[in-house]
């Protein structure tokens, strides 16, 4: 694991190229990666038995499924997120798409252009490798290829903010810009359709689907909530908008992503509720709608967010039944009211 090695453990810098705070909790960090790495150990070895070096030739299935769940090795996780997204599939059918669009970029003067410019230097600016002092070989000028590249092949969403954090992960993992260019398209277009509109309509749906999963799962919650008269839009956009990665610990939102390149939204699903359980009683103390807002802005940070491993097995345990079925249909409801 990147970060996870012993010459990172006192560094400031973690082992993704961010800055650590002044305040960084390292004892905490050490005891949670003594038994991390034996984990993540143990799962390289199940996945090298079971796809050997072919990730090309793995087939979604319950066992590579069951395997996502448990996280994809480092060393492999581009590849399989490039198979079980079909974002591989669809490189294949048009391999030199991503060199066209780069050739033939958005002049500097479009709107959108402009749009993504004025994010580049507001991308992680606490990682060394987005720095206003990075030298050339630093990723602010693939991040800007890249966005504009989606842009321009998705004219139906231009740019949003949001996607300047999900792509700038993507390249620290991927590192290799054809790749993410189509994990960003796949993304658009077959796993999160809608979610980047202009209107964000789609976007404004899943957040009332947020909520109507927790009156679902806990109403005392819901209700509360609504006394105090929070939307789940308050809470919920910023982590659906950027799928967790501007808000949450690098190696728990990669968990995630390993289980959302496969599955889709539902795991934005199971990781907002299990936000909500692991921080029920907290919820239920507040007392004004500014507390509770501020309370859900932290809750994304906490100890409990960091144990990547014991949080992911949480999203699917705690979480309990979660049909498909039930989910497209409430979503559907949820459709009609924000239209």
């Amino acid at each position: 694991m990147a970060g996870g090695s012993q010459s990172f453990q006192k560094s400031k810098v973690d082992g993704y190229g961010f800055e650590r705070p002044e305040d960084f909790d390292f004892k905490s960090y050490e005891e949670f990666m003594a038994s991390y790495l034996s984990v993540l150990a143990r799962r390289a070895q199940r996945w090298k038995k079971t796809v050997g070096d072919q990730t090309t030739d793995i087939s979604k299935s319950r066992k590579i499924k069951r395997f996502c769940r448990k996280g994809i090795p480092s060393g492999i996780r581009a590849d399989v997120w490039m198979v079980v997204s079909g974002a591989e599939q669809r490189r294949m059918a048009d391999p030199e798409l991503y060199q066209r669009l780069v050739d033939n970029q958005l002049d500097d003067t479009h709107p959108v252009k402009c749009a993504i410019n004025l994010d580049i230097h507001r991308t992680f600016p606490e990682n060394i490798h987005f720095a206003d002092t990075v030298d050339a070989n630093g990723l602010r000028k693939p991040l800007c290829r890249v966005l504009s590249a989606v842009a321009k092949n998705n004219t139906q969403v231009g740019y949003c903010q949001g996607l300047n954090f999900i792509v700038g992960l993507l390249l620290l993992i991927v590192r290799d810009e054809d790749k993410v260019f189509w994990l960003m398209d796949t993304l658009i277009n077959n796993i999160l359709p809608g979610y980047y509109f202009p209107d964000m309509k789609a976007l404004q749906a899943e957040q009332e689907l947020v909520g109507d999963v927790v009156k679902w799962k806990l109403p005392e919650v819901a209700a509360h909530m609504e006394a105090l008269g929070v939307q789940w839009c308050l809470v919920g956009m910023k982590w659906f908008i950027c799928l967790f990665a501007d808000v949450m610990p690098v190696e728990t939102v990669l968990r995630i992503w390993d289980c959302l390149f496969f599955e889709g939204t539902k795991i934005l699903h199971r990781v907002a509720l299990t936000l909500v359980i692991a921080n029920k009683e907290k919820i239920l103390a507040t007392k004004t709608f500014p507390e509770a807002v501020d309370l859900f802005r932290m809750i994304v940070s906490t100890p409990h967010t960091q144990d990547c491993h014991t949080f992911m097995k949480n999203i699917f345990e705690l979480t309990g039944s979660f049909p498909r079925s039930k989910l497209d249909q409430m979503r559907e409801e949820c459709r009609k009211k924000v239209k």
